[in-house]
């Protein structure tokens, strides 16, 4: 491109001549013919074409259109030169110099060897003018091009390798550059309607092939209809349908949506992209947008002018290579099954995974992000903590769950009241006059009370020990945002009575569906999404950490935590969970906080089925909304199997 255009490069480029002209000048002088070779190489280099063309032999008005048409049609932001040698034979002298050409938007640098033959015209120094002067290969009758194969963006896979999206049509708005009679016509009003730089617009067209079709702006459907009758008035302007796989398919949130360029993300992503470009908008497909996308290659060409043909290519650059698909955990059949269990009126999200490996197998939503509430929401887990908590009051604190444990309407500990929503339908065992349940009867049927008055039974340090080998607040290395649980100092009672209830804790379904994978497995993993490739891009929002290694728990301690989620679906608060097919475990709970001052109900259920592992979060005041959820599921889950 002119270096006007480019007033940063064009800086840069006066800087080095400030060094260059005096070395060159101070050295030679006429008649021999080292002032000619510096008058014509500076002023090629500033885009003084007059004066270089001046020190030629030629037409100056031939050779200073053929020295700024060189840098149009290379869409140049630099070119600049250094004399390799000089030799002088008579009359006649041949010059050796270097030629650097910066093709700008982030493509590589082309250097070339070349000569530059002069001879005495009338006692003067002159360049021998021809087209070869600018490059040994450019002949008379054709002249520059670059040409940028497009390249299509990788898929994202699900755990089979089937794509986890689907093709949507983008219109890509161009032109055929020998068609176009008003090429900075067309540019101003492209500009007018999409605010895309007329400058860039100008230089892809004239540095293309004449008769390609060159891509200048891509919209998405829904732009292009807003769009359409001002685009239609542009003269010369085509419009194009192309299919991509850029629609996204379920979990929508974590694959991410991806989007045709835009000036907006020219200046996000830190440099010009071409049109028919695409950038993932969130999910994977930004946190792998490098890896998915690499870079465009380039090419630079001849071009006869009128054969309309490509003569010879000069040069080459393929792009980075490396680019991937990215290989996730998700198994579409089992994210249906989440799909269709959420899918009703309240706002829920359900996290499965599969419990011997900790990978993702799905995450459903409805009217919950998948990401933001799913991987990294912050809620309280209320009861559904107590598999946590069982974990020290079972292991350390020696608590049998055969223990009688009143299971009162309200009680105090140590100052902190708790309140237990009674049921009507007889299910807690506190409405039987004269009897006590035993600690796995509240247990199952998440009696806050009685659960919180086991505080004086375990220490906080076995508290604090129980939630690290639940991955509690760990470090975890998924490529997108997620929350591995807060849990805070136990140092008295009263907030160890809160942490068993659930209350200050904070944790994602995420965390809680680990877990559950946990006790069903014997070992808590942390959490895999992608197996391909090894880390995001640098950059993710997400930067990459080691992953922490898997905790085995104790077998004993796991044997009553297994049978006390058992019984939570058997005879507790989780019974609509049951399911045909092998054992459904787990335990539910309802838990009303408040949020940003506004209160909020909310339903759990965590559990597992087989080798699948689920937490369910639903926002109601319906206690066993999340535990119908996680059955409705289970069904759809095996009979997809």
């Amino acid at each position: 491109m002119a270096l006007a255009v480019r007033t940063r490069r064009a800086l840069s480029a006066g800087m080095s001549l400030a060094v260059a002209v005096p070395l060159l000048s101070a050295c030679f002088s006429e008649p021999s013919p080292h002032e000619a070779v510096s008058q014509f190489l500076v002023g090629w280099q500033t885009g003084d074409y007059a004066s270089a063309a001046e020190r030629t032999d030629g037409d100056p008005k031939v050779v200073r259109k053929a020295l700024e048409q060189a840098g149009l049609q290379l869409d140049a932001a630099s070119i600049r030169f250094s004399l390799k040698g000089l030799s002088t034979s008579g009359d006649d002298a041949d010059a050796k110099f270097q030629v650097r050409i910066d093709l700008g938007d982030n493509n590589p640098l082309w250097q070339y060897d070349n000569n530059l033959p002069l001879h005495l015209v009338d006692g003067v120094w002159k360049v021998r003018w021809s087209p070869s002067v600018i490059h040994p290969q450019l002949h008379p009758g054709q002249r520059f091009a670059v040409k940028v194969p497009p390249t299509g963006r990788q898929p994202i896979e699900d755990r089979d390798g089937d794509a986890l999206q689907t093709e949507a049509t983008l219109y890509v708005a161009g032109v055929f550059p020998a068609r176009v009679k008003d090429p900075v016509g067309v540019c101003e009003r492209l500009f007018q309607v999409t605010g895309f730089a007329q400058d860039r617009l100008l230089s892809r067209i004239r540095s293309a092939p004449p008769e390609d079709f060159v891509p200048l702006v891509t919209f998405g459907g829904n732009k292009y209809a807003q769009l359409r009758d001002r685009l239609d008035e542009i003269p010369d302007l085509q419009i194009e349908k192309r299919l991509q796989p850029v629609k996204p398919a379920q979990p929508v949130d974590i694959i991410g949506s991806v989007s045709a360029n835009t000036p907006e993300t020219e200046q996000q992503l830190g440099g010009p992209l071409l049109a028919g470009d695409t950038f993932g908008q969130g999910g994977l497909q930004k946190a792998y947008q490098d890896q998915l996308t690499g870079s465009t290659g380039t090419k630079v060409i001849t071009y006869d002018l009128k054969t309309s043909e490509q003569v010879a290519e000069l040069a080459q650059w393929p792009g980075r290579a490396n680019t991937t698909s990215v290989k996730t955990t998700i198994d579409r059949g089992v994210q249906q099954s989440a799909d269709l269990a959420v899918s009703g009126t309240a706002p829920a999200t359900l996290v499965a995974i599969d419990a011997p490996t900790g990978e993702i197998l799905a995450v459903g939503s409805h009217e919950m992000n998948q990401e933001k509430d799913g991987l990294d929401g912050r809620f309280p887990p209320g009861t559904t903590f107590s598999i946590v908590a069982g974990e020290g009051l079972f292991g350390a604190g020696g608590l049998d769950p055969e223990q009688k444990v009143p299971c009162p309407a309200d009680r105090l500990v140590g100052g902190a009241r708790f309140q237990q929503a009674m049921p009507t339908d007889g299910t807690v065992p506190t409405l039987v006059p004269g009897t006590a349940p035993t600690v796995a009867a509240n247990f199952a049927n998440g009696c806050v009370t009685a659960l919180a008055s086991l505080s004086r039974r375990v220490s906080a340090g076995a508290l604090t020990q129980a939630a690290t080998r639940f991955g509690i607040g760990g470090k975890w290395s998924l490529p997108l945002r997620s929350f591995s649980g807060t849990m805070p100092p136990a140092a008295s009672d009263a907030a160890k009575a809160k942490i068993i209830a659930g209350q200050t804790v904070r944790v994602s379904p995420l965390s809680m569906a680990l877990v559950a994978g946990a006790v069903a497995s014997g070992t808590w993993r942390p959490p895999t999404l992608v197996t391909s490739p090894a880390s995001p891009d640098l950059s993710s929002d997400v930067p990459p950490v080691a992953p922490p290694s898997p905790i085995p728990l104790d077998t004993g301690t796991l044997a009553k935590l297994r049978a006390l989620m058992r019984a939570g679906v058997t005879t507790g608060t989780s019974a609509p969970a049951a399911a045909p097919g092998a054992k459904v475990y787990g335990v539910s709970s309802g838990v009303t906080y408040v949020d940003k001052k506004h209160s909020r109900s909310l339903s759990w259920f965590v559990g597992w089925q087989g080798d699948i592992a689920v937490a369910v979060l639903t926002e109601t005041t319906d206690p066993a909304a999340s535990a119908r959820i996680a059955g409705q599921f289970f069904r759809s889950a095996r009979n997809a199997a």
